[in-house]
């Protein structure tokens, strides 16, 4: 068994979009530096950005209900919702930047314009979503957007949904052209197919066993290579661990102050997969309701036209499943393993504040294919059984920590990024809206643990990202020229006209 070592700048730990982009970015910042990754499984983008194992919206809160809440005054905060826009606004600057430069092409192999849409039923619902559209309308990040709660205007927008509809509950619904159906997984194989030629060390079947600081301050990585059965040891200066669900094990395994007092809880998706193509032809957006109360946010149900491997499909979910592994090609003892006696306490306090949670999960794991399909008929009433099929997502591990907010052992929705104090090693953990945030969180990655570089990063940074530092809400000017550009580049003629 061979005990190779090697040193290089970075280390790259998971071959999924958040690894992918960090790379493409570090290569243009600094070209000269050594970088590798190390993946365990065959192919890149193979769990959590794989295109089957995310909704593949392109999150920029121009549907999600859950970014907008409403005021115990009755006004809709929008706050979040800005947030998020202008977060997946950096994303496609940074894609059109690699576009234009040639650095990756066909856009339309991981990006499509389709419209996005809110939809509610009952008069309480029907009330705050006039309340959101209004809020959002007077924003220009959501110029374009429309509102209608006349049955003859929503047959024109979504057919499918208002054909055999008998019920006189109203309904009512928001649209926007400008929304976008993102194929993260063929982004990040475009990314690894870019950082290969860009001379970075892609090893695939390559699992990293330990993780742990050597006496000169680097990291050294233990790792197994799947093939010849040898362990290999790598240093580096810098780690990032992007291993989506495996994320947390590795971090526990560095031993910084900052893995301590964390736990994560699995939860996978399953959605409904339509498989008749005369179906799928009468639905053109992605569509999303409002949880029903009590639900967490992950559980939002919509209805989404997908493009998949240059083919057209709907789907329709998440419905929540169970399983202890952290990733689906995980084991089943990894919730088990990754309580210590660091973060017991943290994990014993979310159990008991989340009791709602835990029987929601009970719940949709109980659920027949057929109650499914009644949850399916809320929003195709005429849906029939045999038109879908189920299809088991990703599994996405919700963070538990303790928060000056929540006390002791909140659950958190969002993405975390936890760093090591000198900036030598961070790591991604949590969810949405991840994939569609990238760029985003990518740059606070290279901020926290590059910050004596990020003055001299800078001028590059602004031309990969031209509102890099600035606000596109309060410079409607910068977000008309990003909106126009990003249009070309990516090919969203659709974008374009809906901002014009």
């Amino acid at each position: 068994m061979s005990n190779k070592e090697t040193k290089t700048d970075v280390i790259l730990i998971g071959a999924g979009i958040m690894s992918a982009t960090l790379g493409t970015i570090l290569k243009e910042l600094v070209p000269e530096w050594k970088i590798k990754m190390f993946e365990k499984l065959e192919n890149a983008g193979e769990e959590s950005s794989n295109e089957w194992n995310n909704a593949g919206t392109g999150h920029a809160a121009l549907c999600e209900l859950n970014y907008t809440s409403e005021k115990t005054d009755g006004s809709i905060d929008i706050s979040k919702a800005i947030k998020i826009n202008e977060q997946f606004q950096v994303s496609m600057q940074f894609w059109s930047y690699l576009i234009n430069r040639n650095l990756i092409s066909n856009p339309q192999d991981f990006i499509m314009p389709l419209p996005h849409m809110s939809m509610v039923q009952g008069e309480e619902n029907v009330t705050f979503l006039k309340k959101r559209f209004e809020a959002l309308s007077e924003n220009p990040l959501f110029q374009g957007m429309e509102f209608s709660n006349e049955p003859k205007k929503l047959k024109e927008w979504i057919p499918l949904i208002m054909e055999g509809r008998t019920s006189n509950e109203p309904i009512a619904a928001t649209k926007i052209d400008s929304g976008t159906d993102v194929n993260f997984g063929a982004l990040t194989r475009m990314l690894f197919d870019h950082l290969k030629n860009q001379d970075v060390e892609i090893k695939y079947k390559h699992q990293v066993e330990d993780i742990k600081r050597t006496e000169d301050g680097l990291w050294e990585l233990k790792i197994w290579n799947k093939e010849t059965g040898n362990i290999e040891r790598h240093t580096a200066k810098f780690v990032f661990i992007g291993g989506g669900g495996g994320s947390l094990h590795l971090l526990q395994k560095t031993g910084i102050p900052e893995s301590k007092h964390i736990g994560g809880f699995p939860v996978s998706g399953i959605f409904l997969s339509c498989n008749n193509p005369e179906v799928v032809k009468q639905h053109h957006a992605k569509v999303y309701g409002k949880a029903k109360v009590g639900a967490p946010p992950m559980s939002v149900p919509h209805l989404d036209t997908r493009y998949i491997d240059n083919q057209k499909s709907l789907l329709f979910g998440p419905f929540a499943g169970f399983s202890p592994k952290f990733l689906k090609t995980g084991s089943n003892m990894d919730l088990i393993t990754s309580v210590k006696p660091n973060n017991v306490l943290t994990m014993l306090a979310a159990g008991a504040k989340e009791m709602s949670l835990t029987k929601y999960l009970i719940q949709q794991v109980m659920l027949s294919k057929e109650q499914r399909m009644e949850e399916l008929r809320e929003f195709i009433p005429n849906a029939k059984s045999e038109d879908w099929d189920l299809v088991v997502a990703g599994q996405r591990v919700q963070v538990i920590k303790d928060t000056v907010e929540g006390g002791k052992g909140t659950l958190q929705f969002g993405t975390e990024v936890i760093s090591a104090a000198d900036g030598s090693i961070a790591a991604l953990l949590g969810a949405s809206p991840g994939a569609s945030t990238a760029v985003h969180v990518m740059l606070e990655v290279i901020k926290k643990c590059f910050p004596q570089h990020i003055e001299e990063w800078e001028w590059k940074i602004k031309k990969m990202i031209p509102s890099y530092g600035e606000s596109l809400m309060e410079n409607p000017e910068l977000l008309r020229e990003i909106h126009t550009s990003t249009a070309e580049a990516l090919g969203l003629k659709e974008k374009e006209l809906a901002y014009s």
